[in-house]
């Protein structure tokens, strides 16, 4: 199948797929006139793909995690998981900065709004 069909059945965008190509998650093979051309396993692989990206996996996370779909083992298995434990500590990490950060925001909202108060209270005099 050509690239706008893929784009079509995976429910993604024909740039996607050629991003997918160009961070080596994704390949197809080339028609003489330069034209690229799928199989139908490539709509599960590009569904997968975006599962992966919905997950918060960068492309290069997902190159990472590849091995384990192309060429499943033990060996590959392990060492996907144990990356995904790496990012799902990472997104925590994160998501513990984000708290920080909004609870930060939050005491400086506090402020703001006891200072408005002060300028109301003075204002009324």
């Amino acid at each position: 199948m050509r690239i706008g069909e893929l784009a079509a059945r995976a429910g993604v965008s024909v740039r996607s797929l050629r991003y997918y190509e160009e961070q080596g998650l994704l390949s197809s093979i080339r028609s003489a006139s330069g034209q690229r051309h799928y199989t139908d396993d490539d709509v599960e692989r590009v569904t997968f793909i975006q599962r992966l990206y919905a997950a918060g996996l960068s492309s290069r996370t997902i190159v990472e995690l590849l091995p384990c779909v192309d060429a499943p083992s033990e060996e590959n298995s392990d060492a996907a998981l144990e990356r995904m434990a790496q990012e799902h500590d990472r997104l925590s990490r994160h998501i513990d900065e984000l708290i920080h950060t909004r609870d930060a925001l939050e005491g400086l909202m506090a402020t703001n709004r006891a200072h408005r108060e002060t300028l109301r209270a003075t204002a009324a005099c």
